[in-house]
């Protein structure tokens, strides 16, 4: 049996893919409201009522648990599951909120022999797998770019506690920042530069930076909140430039030439789900480790994602 913790609507989307893997699953939630909706849209029920009275009502510990609750639960849920003694958990990113709160959940994991991945589901994009064979073959990335720039005239509209808007780099632009690093090496060396402000992301709303990473490609990003702009990666071989814009697609561009083409991939996964989810999921329960994010890397990047966001100061 698997636990899937959260009744909004992200935990709509695992739902499909649980079913479409034809799993056996309980969902578990707090309000009434988004257990009705969340029934509407799957046909399935939620126990309400929350997670700490679900556990005390459980004879048996699930054999994995996906947590998609608010980015302000996900600390708290997680450790709640690990001391419970679930071994294996897909958490949505970004795990925690803060750095300490990720060596936490490192140290408990050791501590109960849990396992706990974090769900970045663009790195399991078919574009993505498709990239990220071709890099390999051609020797590795030798640079690469990306943006990470945030629409803030509807992020400012939309539904989301102030506290979680003010972490909104973390909380959303390191989806980026991940896929980015996935394919092209986590950073080694990181100079980060920051300007602006918005109301609700006070911290920064204009960023920049450049560094080197562990393959020794270099590289550099940046982003403005409050301008044009939008989401994108680029990844650089001897051979060839990789285009992720939109990140669903993978356009390649050869050295010599000017023209940029699509490349066909099979994609089909990523139309009936929501993209990445799928082979994310599958990933996740048939413990195919390789891709996926392991809490332990994200504790390794998880301070470049505070620097980049310039909330270490």
């Amino acid at each position: 049996m698997i636990w899937l913790i959260g009744s909004g609507s992200m935990s709509i989307e695992y739902s499909k893919v649980l079913d479409g893997l034809n799993k056996q699953y309980t969902v578990v939630g707090r309000g009434q409201a988004s257990a009705d909706t969340f029934f509407e849209a799957t046909g399935k029920p939620v126990v309400t009522g929350g997670l700490e009275a679900f556990i005390k009502s459980s004879a048996s510990v699930p054999e994995a648990a996906i947590i998609s609750v608010g980015v302000y639960q996900l600390y708290d849920t997680a450790l709640q599951l690990i001391e419970f003694g679930v071994k294996n958990i897909l958490i949505e990113k970004p795990a925690a909120v803060s750095y300490q709160q990720v060596e936490d959940l490192c140290a408990r994991c050791v501590a109960y022999n849990s396992n706990i991945y974090v769900a970045y589901n663009r790195r399991f994009f078919s574009s993505v797998l498709e990239a990220k064979k071709r890099i390999a073959e051609e020797g590795g990335p030798t640079s690469f770019n990306f943006e990470l720039t945030e629409w803030a005239h509807l992020i400012e509209k939309i539904d989301k506690p102030l506290d979680v808007l003010r972490k909104w780099f973390l909380a959303n632009s390191t989806h980026v920042a991940d896929l980015a690093f996935f394919l092209g090496g986590k950073p080694k060396m990181l100079t980060c530069f920051t300007s602006g402000s918005l109301e609700w992301h006070p911290d920064a709303s204009i960023f920049a930076g450049a560094g080197v990473s562990q393959s020794g490609a270099l590289f550099n990003y940046a982003a403005n909140w409050e301008s044009a702009g939008r989401w994108s990666v680029e990844v650089l071989t001897k051979d060839h430039r990789y285009i992720f814009r939109p990140m669903e697609q993978l356009q390649v561009q050869k050295r010599g030439q000017i023209a940029v083409n699509l490349v066909e991939v099979d994609d089909s996964l990523d139309k009936e789900y929501k993209p990445g989810l799928y082979k994310q999921v599958k990933a996740f329960l048939m413990q195919d480790c390789e891709h996926l994010c392991s809490l332990a890397e994200q504790k390794k990047q998880f301070k470049s994602f505070e620097k980049m966001a310039g909330y270490e100061r």
